[in-house]
């Protein structure tokens, strides 16, 4: 029987970034694993650590495993390596960024399957996430015995904004090293700026930092006191690095020059030790942080300076305002360099308040210093060990099948680089061969781009061969636009000539979908600059269109655009248009027995039910979502075998109403489309058995099917042309391995930030 009060946990382990890896939870991570170590020696600490790069990085060995960021399957490898280590509690370091899929939803799979209690701490609270970080962060609460925030903020969001029980919420402050109270001068002459007053900010350098503002201030601060040095901490954040190289801290450097204040700065451009920063903070007279937006749940460099007791000037973020309070420090608005230089001179000009300031937050920060804080989350381990007993939920068993989705397959893009040449992807092959004799296609150039926008969603491995790709097939669909007539052309020889001036409705449609998705979801500002202007500029041609497809494709690529650019009325005035099309069409054509925008079923039909569902959630259209649902109810039953197979209409004569339905041959794109409209159904209704239509379409790639033959091959990563009445296509085109990878990539992004069904 179970002794409450006891001390129960005796081996744990820390998920999260961990040093030498350079961010912020990095050095959370070493630090609260440390802390519990030296307070708690009879506890083993040990901490699994995310990497972000195929090499990975040289662990201290407190790191015990390690996972792959953005390889779901490692996740579950390290979920049966707890289970099978016998650790009584997880501590989960939280941050969306940091784990792979989309908002991070690859840690759900390893949280799933969990067997111990399991405490979160949430690193950012978000009081406007989207739909897929709330999705995550819904699924964190549920599967958390004890969500930890360092903020009332915090507290308050999660309550409130998210609907998290307030008993397992629990706030821990932020922890922080034990600096002594010294005279800042102690510490200058290692700087080389003893004589001087010393004005510091530090972190990973980024544009929402706001150094600017300081820089701007400097001027007047100057003119009053000549002995300021303004000293910036810190290297350039690694994903602005990765996007936009040193370009943000060269900007700095010329404002400088350009306000006169060169002189007066020093920028310390490097990831230093908790040794280095210490003499930072201890030689530092007044601290800033000149943040520019209020939506900071939590700042590590702040907590560290005013648990050093130091004066600080900050903008009011929302930790800003929490830690500063009761006179702790200064806030001035956001993006006010005048305000800056009045609260530095008025802090200079006061040395009895700046002093007062400093008393007041180094008393504060005697309840954030690590051996305390190492026992307060002792005590939270202990606390959701112990309600975790007291529920009977302690008691683990394995999960069937009909309890878990089925594993996934692999992502292997290796087909993917073979089909791709200089010029973009070829568009047939032949087994596996690329047949350079059928040249390339617009149509498998924008799927392309499609999935290369998608991937980097997922944050994978090897990202910079997927980035250039991209590039590569945006370039293709540049060429292909023939800008006299507005449209693209479809086909180009191997020797890249334009077979046509003017390709089908179909591609055009196809490309303005792959472009609406550069826009919408690209984190490229460049390549989203170039597919701007082809979109603005191809859009209109499609009023003309008489294709149901061609609008359909369309649509979904004006959906995708409005994410980022929802004001746009020319893109909302086409889409209100071909929504209205297809509607029409609709009406035209449907009956009782035959819910269908035609009266012939041939090839990407989800895509139409699938277009319209997204407009009628944009528009606010009852009736569009009511005939988007009732067409793809029709169109899954047509769709589905005796034996409860998806089963696609059958290229090699399609089904026309009245007659007998092809059944082969079945084509990949098929399953693609019923994938997609399947998954967004579910996310709107949140019906399981939508969720269950999708898995049963993907299931036709793996084998399930009238055949029972596996489309797809892991061992190149492509997928099979079609399935014939006796056997599969050996060729591997374009067209059939994309709409597999597609496929595979919609799958693995719904199966964790979705709460996957486990029953009918």
């Amino acid at each position: 029987m179970l002794q409450l009060g006891k001390n129960h946990i005796k081996r744990m382990a820390v998920i999260g970034n961990y040093l030498p890896r350079q961010c912020g939870i990095a050095t959370f991570t070493t630090d609260l694993c440390e802390a519990i170590a030296c307070e708690h020696k009879k506890v083993s600490c040990f901490a699994v650590a995310v990497n972000d790069t195929e090499t990975g990085y040289t662990y201290p060995p407190r790191v015990r495993f390690e996972v792959t960021e953005g390889d779901v399957v490692s996740y579950r490898r390290t979920a049966d390596f707890l289970n099978i280590n016998n650790v009584d509690v997880i501590s989960l370091q939280h941050e969306y960024g940091i784990y792979g899929g989309l908002a991070g939803s690859h840690i759900l799979a390893l949280l799933r399957e969990l067997r111990m209690p399991l405490v979160t701490t949430l690193h950012t609270v978000l009081r406007e996430p989207d739909s897929n970080q709330r999705k995550v962060m819904e699924e964190l609460i549920r599967l958390s015995d004890r969500m930890v925030v360092m903020s009332e903020h915090a507290s308050q969001f999660m309550h409130e904004v998210y609907d998290a029980p307030l008993e397992k919420i629990e706030i821990i402050p932020h922890g922080i090293p034990d600096i002594a109270f010294v005279d800042p001068n102690f510490y200058k002459d290692q700087f080389g700026v003893e004589g001087k007053m010393v004005i510091l900010t530090f972190g990973l350098i980024s544009p929402s930092k706001g150094i600017e503002n300081v820089i701007k201030a400097l001027p007047r601060i100057l003119e009053r006191y000549p002995n300021i040095v303004y000293i910036v901490v810190g290297a350039t954040h690694p994903n602005v690095l990765k996007h936009e190289g040193e370009s943000y801290r060269l900007s700095l450097e010329i404002l400088a020059k350009e306000h006169g204040v060169e002189k007066a700065i020093i920028f310390h451009n490097r990831f230093v030790s908790i040794e280095e920063l210490i003499e930072f903070i201890s030689a530092t007279d007044i601290y800033v942080t000149p943040y520019i937006n209020q939506a900071q749940i939590v700042s590590g460099t702040l907590a560290y300076v005013v648990g050093a007791g130091k004066p600080v000037i900050s903008t009011p973020y929302w930790y800003a305002e929490e830690l500063l309070a009761d006179n702790r420090g200064a806030l001035v608005g956001f993006n006010e360099p005048e305000a800056i230089a009045d609260q530095a001179i008025e802090l200079l000009d006061n040395e009895v308040k700046r002093n007062a300031m400093r008393k007041r937050c180094y008393l504060y920060g005697r309840e954030m210093i690590w051996p305390t804080v190492a026992q307060k989350y002792m005590r939270c381990f202990e606390n959701a060990y112990e309600d975790r007993m007291r529920s009977q939920r302690g008691a683990f068993v394995t999960k069937t099948l009909s309890e878990r989705p089925p594993d996934l397959p692999l992502l292997n893009l290796g087909h993917l680089f073979s089909m791709t040449d200089d010029t973009g992807m070829l568009q047939h092959a032949v087994s596996v061969v690329p047949n350079y004799k059928e040249g390339y296609t617009t149509d498998d150039n924008a799927r392309a781009l499609i999935l290369t926008t998608m991937l980097e969603e997922i944050t994978l491995d090897k990202m910079q061969k997927v980035d250039k790709l991209a590039i590569r097939y945006l370039a293709f669909l540049m060429y292909a636009f023939n800008s006299e007539l507005g449209r693209f052309r479809n086909f180009l020889s191997y020797d890249r000539r334009w077979l046509e001036e003017c390709g089908s409705e179909d591609s055009h449609g196809r490309s303005l979908w792959a472009l609406g998705m550069v826009l919408g979801r690209s984190k490229s500002r460049e390549l989203r600059d170039v597919a701007g202007r082809m979109f603005s500029i191809a859009l209109p041609a499609t009023l003309k269109f008489t294709s149901p497809r061609a609008w359909s494709f369309t649509l979904i690529g004006i959906h995708e655009y409005l994410r980022r650019f929802s004001g746009d009325r020319d893109a909302q005035s086409v889409e209100e248009v071909l929504a209205e099309k297809l509607m029409g069409l609709y009406r035209r054509n449907a009956a009782p027995d035959w819910q269908w925008f035609e009266d012939v079923l041939t090839y990407s039909n989800a895509k139409m039910s699938y277009a319209l569902l997204l407009c009628a959630q944009r528009l606010e259209r009852g009736d569009m979502k009511e005939v988007a649902l009732a067409t793809l109810e029709w169109l899954s039953k047509v769709q589905q075998s005796p034996e409860g197979f998806f089963e696609p209409v059958g290229c090699n004569g399609f089904y026309r109403r009245g007659e007998e339905r092809a059944l082969f041959d079945q084509q990949p794109i098929e399953a693609f489309g019923m994938i997609l409209a399947c998954l967004e159904t579910y996310r709107i209704t949140g019906e399981n058995r939508w969720y269950k239509e999708a898995e049963r379409a993907f299931e036709w790639f793996l084998g399930r099917n009238d055949g029972r033959l596996g489309l797809y091959d892991p061992t190149t990563g492509g997928c099979c042309d079609s399935l014939h009445s006796d056997r599969v296509s050996e060729n591997q085109g374009a067209e059939s391995t994309l709409a597999f990878l597609l496929s595979l990539v919609e799958m693995r992004q719904a199966e964790h930030v979705l709460t996957i069904p486990t029953q009918e």
